[in-house]
């Protein structure tokens, strides 16, 4: 896993070339400013967006769109089976050719860019279909076994909406494949994050602090330990990373002088982040203070790993400034606000509603279940997620319209008299 802020190529010497060959020109101070500007709005919005779909995920009874939940055993596993598998791929690249390696994985993420960035679109795509739009349903299955023992492999369900979105992706899978192109690269990356951040849950806080702080000690031994994770970042040709180039003034969209952000630095924090806002919506106080907190930290944190880069002119680990940050401000906030034992015996959970409850309230986000024209966004993104996880009933619909009839018919038969 890349999880590594890099500036390889401000100035120094070409990758792998002797010190007194081919330099490139340093970067402007206008270039520099744009490249981590960039990087910093591209990490923030699979964070912001993805937290916002985790919600609709967690109440959501699609089975194709069902979480993987990480828990305590699974976190204190992941920097171990994460460093092995960084450790292997250098050993690979040292030992193997990279041009077949890349060719392997360039044809590996093809196939996962393309679906990852189908069903990013794909809620956005929907509301420019027309309403006429010959919609099919299709359903894929796979099963195991017969009779009694038929087990469910695969059950993904989809439509021709979704076949469209999946056909404007492979367009841009094809774009990476043929040209390598950083804009191509960048829309994978930001896909994969989004992803990652919707789809992963951590099941309480705990488990997000071990999480986060075992990779915090993956990050520093690998970057200032090794030069393992370098290494590993400039050799992968895939979408693991966001970039942006340093000389995009000078040379426009053909600049090859790239900054770089590992997209560990992104989903790790950002699940995380996603968990403080279902814990905030789990307080129904009608504020977001933790999310809020975590996603300044974040901030913060991502900013000071750039700053402390750009000064010692070496790739700094990110998760170094940004755990910290990240778990150090809610805990401080919840320290404040005597919500320390609640936030860690709370365990995020993905119940279906119970029929008939009230809609709840969530502040800025606050549930409104009828469109308006007052609505923000974000408000917009809810009660789409409530209405698909709540479908109204048709039939108790005109029974109550029915049953409301004839009091009123009673009434005035009563005025009558």
């Amino acid at each position: 896993m890349d999880s590594a802020v890099s500036d390889p190529h401000n100035g120094s010497t070409e990758a792998g070339g002797p010190a007194n060959v081919t330099t490139r020109p340093p970067s402007t101070p206008e270039g520099i400013a744009l490249a981590y500007g960039s990087l910093l709005l591209m990490a923030l919005l699979p964070i912001f967006f993805g937290s916002l779909r985790s919600v609709r995920c967690a109440r959501g009874k699609n089975a194709s769109d069902m979480p993987e939940t990480i828990t305590s055993r699974d976190a204190a596993r992941f920097p171990i089976i994460a460093s092995c598998t960084l450790l292997g791929l250098y050993l690979f690249f040292k030992i193997f050719s990279q041009e077949y390696i890349n060719l392997l994985l360039s044809m590996y993420f093809f196939v996962l860019g393309i679906l990852a960035l189908s069903h990013t679109i794909s809620p956005f795509m929907n509301k420019f279909f027309p309403a006429n739009f010959p919609n099919r349903q299709y359903q894929l299955l796979f099963t195991q076994g017969s009779g009694e023992n038929k087990e469910e492999i695969v059950n993904y369900e989809f439509d021709t909406k979704d076949l469209v979105c999946l056909g404007l992706s492979s367009i841009v899978g094809v774009w990476y494949l043929l040209r390598k192109h950083w804009i191509a690269n960048n829309l994978f990356g930001l896909a994969f994050s989004l992803n990652g951040v919707e789809l992963l849950h951590l099941n309480n806080v705990s488990t997000g602090c071990i999480l986060l702080g075992g990779l915090f000690i993956y990050d520093v031994f690998w970057v200032f330990g090794t030069n393992v994770m370098v290494t590993v970042a400039k050799s992968f040709e895939a979408p693991i990373k966001l970039v942006f180039p340093q000389d995009l003034l000078e040379k426009g969209l053909e600049a090859d002088n790239f900054a770089m952000l590992g997209l560990g630095d992104i989903v790790i924090p950002g699940i995380f982040i996603a968990l403080l806002l279902r814990f905030d919506i789990s307080l129904k106080k009608n504020t977001h203070t933790y999310f809020y907190t975590s996603f300044a930290a974040y901030i913060f944190g991502l900013g000071l790993t750039i700053s402390i880069m750009h000064i010692f002119k070496h790739a700094q680990p990110a998760l170094l400034y940004l755990v910290p940050a990240c778990i150090g401000f809610p805990i401080l906030v919840a320290l404040a606000k005597g919500e320390v034992t609640e936030m860690f015996r709370w365990i995020s959970e993905h119940p279906a509603r119970a029929e008939g409850a009230p809609s709840p309230t969530w502040g800025l986000f606050s549930l409104n279940t009828q469109p308006s024209s007052h609505s923000t966004p974000i408000q917009e993104v809810l009660r789409e997620s409530y209405e698909e996880s709540n479908p109204k009933d048709p039939t108790a619909v005109t029974e109550s319209k029915d049953a409301t009839e004839a009091s009123a018919s009673k009434k005035q038969e009563k005025k009558e008299k």
